[in-house]
């Protein structure tokens, strides 16, 4: 099952499941493939630039990854250690020898992420629970995602089309993965989480790389190539192209859903000597995938970024950036289409006012203007308009002691349905010494209604009569949240990070009856509750060649309808989430040429069993020919020819590929 689309629809409550399916174009050339995994990789040379093959273990101590450089807690640069707030990064090297190909599985690599797999193409990616319902046509919508400062969430639903995001891997610096709310700093859907994906610098990425692979499920080929005009202003082009094999129904069958995919991309950065600094980049791609019974999806798209950073000597640094995004999709043989055109605009400057008040404040405007031609039993009224959104924040970082940090901050944002909303944020971190930070947190966060919430209208025929409509006057869905974490390194072969967290939430969308007669349904905002958990995970160097981690989090949830809600559906409309995940990772330097890299994960049953729980390897194996060429083999899912990570979804296979990297 699949974020909503045009060309899929179903009717009253229990409506079809949206799974993409896409036609197979074959691509690239071999050699590649694994057994697939994470391993913390050499921080400082991801720090300092340069495309090399993946680092060995013994070149880094974990010090080393605690004082890595973090921005999306603060809007600031902080050391990771030192970050008020339940974060982990997924750094270059994590990627480079965990064998993931796409951003769906890189992102599997976060202890803190529950990701699941629906189909060949389509993923659910969620932080503390409401990941959806395929019955309750929920989907998750709490999640924002931004690559390079660019959000990346569709206005139209509040959730992710994750076949429509791709970077070639390589040319990821890092991933700062929050997992709790940052409306403050981040705005509205910033409620469950926040992934930042950060791109290298093109001087991180001179030269050429050739990246092909291929295996009994899918084939890439990745191509980059990077150079300079001068020694100031640096540029890189690539191109990327997947094609994955159909996956299988839950009952074996084959299912329809092969996919392919082409995108290409520039970069280019300049760096004066008077501490300004621009990027400017930019991506199109184009795909197709398979729907069994249905005509192909279409997905197109392409970006624009301009970022400019000015810094002074006395600390003061103020940045701008503005983007374009264009997305697309449409269903052949007129099974709906839409596009959504963004522009945005952002300013934010951050100073140091005396000794001990570090302040950033900025403010910002979008329009997301949009056109849905919908099928002739789900549509849009009106089907087409502008979503225009404005905020303003101020965020004051106060050092109260050598020792004790205290963060207060307010963002208000003006939505395209509701009135203009304070999103304020309390934070408190005491780190009595290097090894030991312990903090906590108090903030607010909202979901802004959007056209599936106030416009849409399914009916079962076209000339039936509507069975479910948007509700106009379908407000925020509301959230407080409660805080508090320690991330400590006893020794310097150890570290490890805890989190708990207690969220009230308000107004969540339900489906509610019409005032009169029983029909059409309707949204509400009939569901209230509480849901808490716990987040951790660490790392251990066993030997100077061998690394391990693990990581779990548990979540419980006690939702509860409102006076004079139906509660047609049940409580569970809003998300099927599994109570418990772990994982389990090995990364281990097989004497000078050779990496090993193992993943093991579990994740508990969905509610009622109606998703089993599981437990599923990647590995992946190394060698590193010289220091320009590597092979690899990599293996996913290894220990079921197939399973169920979702309802209504696939039957995710095993997969087997190998990976040929010529750096030049």
């Amino acid at each position: 099952m699949r974020s909503w689309s045009p060309g899929k629809y179903a009717a009253l409550w229990g409506m079809s499941k949206l799974a993409a399916h896409g036609r197979t174009l074959l691509l690239g050339v071999v050699l590649a493939a694994g057994l697939a995994a994470s391993a913390r990789a050499d921080v400082s040379a991801a720090n300092a630039g340069g495309d090399q093959a993946v680092e060995k273990l013994r070149d880094f101590s974990l010090e080393d990854l605690a004082n890595l450089t973090v921005t999306s807690v603060s809007k600031r640069d902080e050391p990771l250690s030192e970050a008020a707030s339940s974060i982990y990064v997924i750094t270059h090297d994590d990627i480079a020898r965990s064998g993931a190909t796409s951003v769906p599985e890189i992102l599997r690599l976060a202890p803190n992420l529950q990701v699941t797999q629906t189909s060949a193409s389509g993923y659910v990616i969620t932080a503390r629970g409401f990941n959806g319902n395929p019955g309750a046509q929920s989907f998750s919508n709490k999640l924002l995602v931004l690559i390079d400062g660019r959000s990346v969430y569709t206005p139209l639903f509040s959730g992710v089309y994750w076949d429509m995001q791709d970077v070639l891997p390589e040319d990821i610096e890092r991933i700062e993965v929050i997992s709790g709310p940052g409306a403050t700093l981040w705005g509205a859907n910033a409620v469950n989480g926040v992934i930042n994906i950060i791109t290298r610098s093109t001087t991180q990425t001179q030269g050429g790389l050739v990246d092909v692979g291929a295996g009994d499920q899918g084939r890439q080929l990745g191509l980059r190539y990077g150079g300079k005009v001068s020694e100031n202003l640096t540029w890189r082009i690539y191109g990327h192209a997947v094609a994955d094999d159909e996956e299988r129904t839950a009952a074996g069958a084959k299912a329809d859903d092969g996919w392919s995919r082409v995108q290409g991309g520039f970069r280019m950065d300049w760096a004066a000597r008077s501490g300004d600094m621009l990027t400017f980049q930019g991506d199109a791609y184009r795909g197709s995938e398979s729907q069994a019974g249905a005509g192909d999806e279409d997905i197109s798209g392409q970006n624009l970024t301009a970022h400019w950073t000015h810094a002074t000597a006395a600390g003061t640094e103020l940045q701008a950036e503005a983007y374009y995004d264009r997305a697309e999709r449409a269903t052949e043989g007129g099974g709906g289409k839409f596009y959504v055109d963004t522009f945005n605009i952002d300013v934010q400057d951050s100073f140091t006012l005396g000794e001990r008040n570090q302040i950033v404040f900025g403010g910002g405007g979008r329009t997301s203007r949009y056109r849905i031609e919908g099928t002739p039993t789900l549509f849009f009224i009106p089907g087409s308009g502008d979503l225009n959104l404005a905020d303003a924040f101020a965020q004051d970082t106060i050092t109260l002691s050598s020792t004790l940090r205290l963060t207060v901050g307010l963002k208000v944002e003006a939505d395209p349905y509701v009135n203009a909303e304070p999103l304020p944020d309390v934070r408190l971190a005491w780190s009595p010494n290097g090894a030991l930070t312990l903090w906590g947190a108090v903030s607010k966060a909202v979901r802004s209604p959007t056209p599936f919430d106030r416009d849409v209208v399914e009916k079962i025929t076209p000339t039936a009569a509507p069975q479910l409509i948007g509700d106009a006057s379908f407000q925020q869905e509301k959230l407080t949240a409660y805080e508090a974490g320690a991330r400590f390194h006893p020794t310097s072969v150890a570290s490890f990070s805890i989190s708990t967290f207690y969220n009230d939430y308000d107004q969540l969308r339900t489906i509610e009856l019409s005032p009169g007669p029983a029909l059409p349904l309707l949204w509400g905002n009939g569901l209230e509750g509480t849901t808490y958990g716990l987040e951790a995970w660490g790392e251990v160097r066993v030997q100077s060649w061998w690394r391990m981690s693990g990581g779990f989090s548990t979540l419980h949830e006690d939702l509860r309808f409102k006076p004079g809600a139906i509660g047609i559906v049940g409580l569970q409309q809003d998300g099927l989430d599994p109570k418990f995940q772990g994982s389990l990772k090995s990364s281990m330097d097989l004497g000078q040429r050779f990496t090993l890299d193992g993943d093991l994960r579990y994740v508990g049953a969905l509610p009622n069993d109606v998703v089993p729980a599981y437990v599923e390897l990647n590995s992946r194996l190394g060698w590193n020919i010289t220091d320009r060429l590597q092979i690899s083999v990599s293996g996913r899912n290894l220990l079921h020819a197939r399973h169920l990570e979702y309802p209504g979804g696939d039957a995710i296979q095993r997969a087997v590929s190998a990976d040929l990297q010529w750096r030049f």
